[in-house]
């Protein structure tokens, strides 16, 4: 499983969420309105607003930008979002998956087919590349919160699967998607910040990549990913080094 989160390292050390801050809190915002008008405004009882409510504290988005988030989901005139996943193979024939969350399916699906094609990439049915992946409930943490010892001491006992540390960036605890907020429950107890908690596409198969290739897969990704639509890529592009 070591693999998994290659491009996740790669964009946490390429330092792109100061970058695009503006279009980061834009997505967070629009995942923490759905989340709230899906369940309770209460993060207590609606996990997924919990933990996109910590998602964003991650990334340093003020309070005020989650409470106006929070409150949207009550104005009458608020758009309805839907999750749609979409599918294919990029350079090198990677596979991908794109995870979003749009209020008009047909401009999102004709720009990630745009995305696919002018990046010699295939865009494809759903089920297409899904094949190559599993899902798994994925919870992040600040590497610099807790040691590599102690997180891994406690996520096993949480019931978690694994838990892998990627370059003193972050750790990543994976577990069966099913038990990912009772995991995330008992983690709380210990920990209080978050980078990200949700269901991610880890791939079963890899595709390496060498430093020749990189630079093309990574642009592909990236573009992809400054959809405004798009919420999560996943690939199983594994990189050298």
């Amino acid at each position: 499983m070591a693999g998994h989160s290659h491009w996740a390292g790669i964009k946490h050390k390429k330092g792109r969420a100061d970058k695009i801050r503006s279009k980061i809190f834009s997505k967070l915002s629009r995942e923490i309105t759905v989340a709230a008008k899906l369940g309770d405004r209460n993060p207590e009882m609606n996990p997924r607003l919990r933990a996109a409510i910590q998602s964003a504290r991650a990334a340093n988005m003020p309070k005020d930008n989650i409470d106006r988030a929070i409150d949207k989901s009550e104005t009458g005139d608020q758009s309805n979002f839907e999750n749609i996943r979409y599918e294919g193979f990029g350079p090198k024939n990677i596979a991908v998956i794109v995870d979003t969350l749009t209020d008009n399916k047909n401009r999102t699906a004709s720009s990630i087919r745009t995305l696919f094609q002018k990046n010699g990439g295939n865009f494809g049915a759903q089920g297409s590349s899904s094949h190559n992946f599993k899902q798994t409930g994925v919870i992040k943490i600040d590497y610099n919160i807790i040691s590599e010892e102690k997180i891994l001491d406690i996520a096993l006992n949480a019931g978690a699967e694994d838990c892998i540390s990627y370059d003193q960036n972050f750790h990543e605890i994976h577990c069966e998607k099913e038990n990912i907020y009772k995991v995330k429950k008992l983690l709380e107890s210990e920990i209080e910040t978050f980078i990200s908690t949700g269901i991610e596409w880890v791939p079963l198969v890899y595709v390496e990549i060498n430093k020749n290739e990189e630079e093309e897969v990574i642009s592909f990704l990236e573009n992809l990913e400054d959809d405004d639509d798009v919420q999560n890529v996943y690939s199983n592009a594994k990189f050298e080094g």
